[in-house]
């Protein structure tokens, strides 16, 4: 049940400066939600109306994610990037809300997530929708759908996109469709989605090779997608001067598409949103080549 803005708790944001994040402040500014933003640089921070920026705050430094969660009723939680310690920061930051009385964790997690996850970091998130099964705090989890953005920031500068991807089918999601979910739960404060898992996804499973042309289509650019077998992906990588850890992430990304672990089309978009599910050609935001983390 949806409730009059003035009379909704203060929201948490962590990540607000990040694609996913910016996009969840802006959606609870446009709708008068009283937020707080939480980031290691607050002068990064977006200016948003009914918003207060908060920090210096790092999630593993729970003094300052104290001081930073004071006053919160709802904390969203989006993951930083891979640390190996993200089960610890994550935790730390959770228990830091909880100590000065937030009541409520909305979890960004990944489609996917299992201990025995192919794609590494769908392994991370996993540890972490753990912790908060056995916390004690009310939770909702959002398995985030792979976002339609990756490929193309996955891209070299000729706009090649290469990959042990196989004829696997996964159903890429906007940044804006999962934002308007979170949302959505966010300005909701009945306990119909306590404790629930919510995977978020595109509306259709499309294998890398029919989705590539869809982002040559949207962007009017040569994008294009080249099968790799994992050798030749392995060999690459190392010939660039790919760390190990990376190497690592980006082959089981793929090779999680491959596996079949992600072709699933769920209607939690429309469920929660009331809007479909937004086609990857309409994405709307493309990344350069060659920035993906």
């Amino acid at each position: 049940m949806a409730i009059a803005a003035k009379d909704r708790g203060t929201v948490a944001v962590t990540g607000a400066t990040g694609a996913l994040g910016s996009r969840i402040a802006a959606r609870l500014a446009d709708g008068g939600v009283p937020q707080l933003l939480i980031g290691r640089d607050p002068s990064r921070l977006p200016e948003l109306p009914f918003a207060e920026k908060r920090g210096p705050a790092a999630y593993d430094d729970a003094a300052a994610m104290r001081s930073a969660l004071d006053g919160a009723s709802t904390l969203v939680l989006i993951s930083s990037h891979p640390t190996g310690k993200r089960l610890e920061e994550h935790a730390s930051a959770v228990q830091a809300g909880m100590d000065v009385g937030v009541g409520r964790v909305l979890y960004v997690s990944l489609i996917g997530a299992a201990a025995t996850a192919t794609y590494r970091n769908a392994r991370d998130h996993w540890l972490t929708e753990q912790y908060l099964a056995g916390a004690g705090v009310r939770h909702t989890v959002f398995r985030a759908g792979f976002y339609a953005s990756t490929p193309a920031a996955l891209a070299d500068e000729e706009f090649t996109i290469r990959g042990p991807g196989g004829d696997g089918r996964v159903a890429f999601t906007t940044h804006d469709d999962i934002a308007a979910t979170i949302t959505g739960v966010a300005t909701d404060e009945s306990t119909e989605h306590d404790g629930a898992v919510l995977e978020v996804t595109g509306p259709e499973s499309l294998t890398l090779a029919e989705a590539v042309p869809r982002i040559a289509e949207a962007t009017g650019k040569p994008y294009r997608y080249e099968p790799e077998t994992l050798p030749e992906a392995f060999a690459r990588r190392w010939r660039l001067g790919i760390s190990g850890t990376q190497i690592e992430a980006w082959i089981s990304w793929y090779q999680a598409i491959a596996g079949g672990e992600l072709d699933k089309v769920t209607d939690v978009v429309p469920r929660i949103t009331g809007s479909p599910a937004t086609p990857i050609r309409e994405a709307g935001w493309w990344p350069a080549p060659k920035t993906a983390r």
